[in-house]
């Protein structure tokens, strides 16, 4: 039987489940940039982003140097996803088509049509009290904040366009959707939005989903740095994240410029 709060990791998606499961682990994963291949596009980009030159999908080889790593952040256990944990993108799904991309973040995979993508999963650190730790100290540990950090290369005007299907899910799923995948049918009842800086354009939710009644509680965030869209999407086992991974956000902006 599970417990109440596998439940709630499964609840968001049976991938978000795997990251925390296997928090202690090791092993790589690297983009092959199929993986977004059927993710709608939807809405459309600002002025300033379709003014800008068309880019070049960097390379996974590129992408994995230009990664949040371990070094850039104090206080977190940083890894990457082992295989098998990152679906591809026509494993997750939406009862409403224009909430795909803001699904695909929730997932960890990068939307849209992506060249390339890296992943990392960033471990909060509890901070030690005394020399042994207690049951409760392990549980605590369990409830951490763990993000999903994606990096997507998009050639074109690819990742302004996919900012914009993001903005555009934002809005059209702000009353709920349900999200489909690892063979669960989770019911989200509310986006909300965030206010967040990060490089070029950048976007926020809190995002709720309704578990047997009670709320559970998840975070999102995604910004855009030429042609390179950052996704990042925060949960925990206690079943609630109270901010967005502002320092885990920085430092991915910070290595991309």
């Amino acid at each position: 039987m599970r417990t109440s709060k596998r439940s709630a990791a499964v609840a968001v998606t049976a991938v978000s489940l795997a990251l925390l499961v296997t928090a202690c682990g090791g092993g790589e994963k690297s983009g092959d940039g199929d993986q977004g291949k059927d993710a709608g596009k939807g809405g459309a980009p600002s002025a300033s982003a379709t003014s800008a030159p068309p880019a070049e999908a960097l390379s996974a080889a590129e992408l994995e140097k230009l990664i949040v790593a371990q070094a850039d952040l104090p206080g977190h256990q940083v890894q990457k996803a082992k295989a098998g944990e990152i679906p591809l993108a026509a494993a997750v799904s939406t009862d409403k088509p224009s909430c795909k991309p803001l699904a695909d973040v929730m997932s960890y995979v990068a939307p849209g049509k992506p060249g390339a993508t890296a992943t990392r999963k960033a471990i909060e650190v509890p901070k030690a009290e005394g020399a042994t730790a207690s049951p409760e100290d392990a549980l605590g540990a369990l409830a951490a904040p763990v993000t999903g950090v994606t990096l997507g290369s998009y050639d074109g005007q690819g990742a302004q366009e996919t900012f914009a299907s993001l903005k555009k899910a934002g809005a059209d799923c702000a009353g709920g959707f349900t999200l489909i995948g690892g063979g669960e049918r989770t019911k989200i009842s509310a986006v909300a939005p965030e206010t967040v800086t990060a490089g070029e354009e950048a976007l926020a939710w809190t995002i709720t989903t309704d578990l047997d009644g009670k709320p559970f509680v998840t975070k999102a965030v995604v910004f855009r740095q030429g042609g390179t869209l950052a996704s990042f999407s925060t949960l925990s086992f206690g079943g609630t994240v109270k901010a967005l991974p502002k320092a885990i956000v920085d430092a991915q902006a910070a290595k991309l410029g």
